[in-house]
């Protein structure tokens, strides 16, 4: 998995095959179904017609923040700040997005050059309690990443500055600004939690109707939470992976929801989106972490980039993994798992936990490419050659597929 090629997983995108909008419809929105190494048109208002009978869904219910925000200098200069993920000293998401006056982020800047250390932007703010006066004063860097400090007055948490200040953070292929229908159209129906700069976009096809056809099969439907970090938009620099850093994200599971992993372990499981497949293939790899290094797992849970392709030779079963997981979780009185992964799924990659991805059409020279082809095989290149030959809609807004695991995966 190291030494992969990153110019093997690439494909020419014109740039008219990216949606800029989503379709009026949800669920109207193509479906190209991968099984068997066979390929099916559908759309997704059918895709219960696909998912097996009495078998388990798993969903990402991160919400997107609206964390876009642009400040004006006195000189009429334009900032544009994008929010990416708390300062370290923060505590974490939630408690950042708690802070009530004054809290500290790592963000991407646009027109750094004109903004200098430590000077103080400002803007107004009308809320429902009155105007606001909210600041950012930039610090500092670490790594890519910009040490912003922002400031307010009034009694409001950060999410809600965010919510009156902000804007949807659009991907950066979609050219265009964010308009009023992006507000609800760029997030999930299921949106729950707030923490994600990006949208767990194969999600965003799913609609009332659809969960309720995948009741009428007694599909069970579990949710998890990886808040997706602008890291997924990060291209692959590098000629092969071993020189490639993995972004770090997120995730927050109950010990229900892993319950109900070991319950339909064996049986099939579908992930929505490799943000879904992300988490639960880690839920995996973080039991056997804790199987096999317990003494490192007390300073930390996070998974490295590397770990799975490290162990990859182990012979514990998901069941297993998964119990341990649980376990530990009890003897560290907790009903939730709240940790980062690194966890790089990448063709060589045998997955443990997940049957089938529901996804939408990725950028080349991905990671979340290097995901599909892991899945799917050496068939993500018909796949993608199909839906570019007839018509399919790429990227975020658009159309996307359902891939079942290849045998060799097995």
């Amino acid at each position: 998995m190291k030494e992969i090629s990153i110019e093997d997983y690439t494909y020419d995108l014109p740039a008219s095959r990216i949606a800029l909008h989503p379709l009026p419809e949800r669920d109207a929105s193509r479906l190209l179904v991968y099984q068997n190494s066979a390929l099916t048109e559908s759309t997704y208002k059918n895709i219960s017609n696909y998912i097996p009978a009495d078998s388990l869904m798993v969903f990402n219910q991160s919400k997107v923040m609206e964390a876009r925000l642009v400040f004006t200098k006195g000189s009429g200069g334009r900032i544009e700040i994008f929010c990416l993920e708390p300062h370290p000293d923060e505590g974490g998401i939630q408690t950042a997005l708690g802070a009530n006056g004054e809290v500290k982020w790592m963000c991407l800047i646009g027109g750094a050059s004109k903004w200098k250390h430590g000077q103080v932007l400002a803007k107004t703010l009308e809320t429902e309690h009155g105007s606001i006066t909210l600041q950012a004063t930039y610090f500092g860097k670490i790594n890519e990443a910009f040490i912003v400090t922002f400031a307010w007055s009034g009694n409001l948490t950060f999410a809600e500055v965010l919510h009156t200040a902000g804007s949807t953070p659009l991907p950066p292929y979609i050219k265009r600004e964010a308009d009023t229908a992006d507000a609800e159209r760029y997030q999930t129906i299921y949106a729950n939690e707030l923490g994600s700069v990006a949208a767990p976009t194969a999600g965003l096809h799913f609609t009332n109707h659809i969960m309720m056809e995948l009741s009428r099969k007694n599909v069970t439907r579990e949710f998890v939470t990886l808040h997706v970090g602008a890291g997924t938009f990060k291209p692959v620099k590098a000629s092969v992976m071993a020189e490639h850093e993995m972004h770090a994200e997120f995730i927050d599971v109950g010990t229900d929801t892993i319950k109900r992993l070991v319950t339909f372990a064996g049986n099939h499981i579908t992930a929505v989106g490799t943000t879904s497949i992300r988490t639960i293939e880690s839920l995996y790899w973080i039991g056997v972490r804790i199987l096999t290094d317990p003494t490192g797992c007390e300073a930390s849970l996070a998974l490295s980039q590397w770990f799975a392709a490290d162990h990859g030779d182990v012979s514990i079963s998901p069941r297993d993994a998964l119990i341990a997981l649980i376990q530990w979780l009890n003897d560290h009185d907790s009903e939730r798992l709240v940790t980062s992964t690194s966890l790089l799924i990448a063709p060589g990659y045998r997955f443990r936990i997940a049957d089938a991805l529901v996804t939408n059409f990725h950028q080349p020279r991905s990671t979340l490419l290097l995901l599909i082809a892991a899945m799917a095989g050496a068939g993500w290149r018909s796949i993608y050659d199909h839906a570019l030959q007839n018509d399919f809609r790429f990227l975020s807004y658009g159309d996307g597929c359902l891939i079942f695991r290849h045998d060799g995966a097995l």
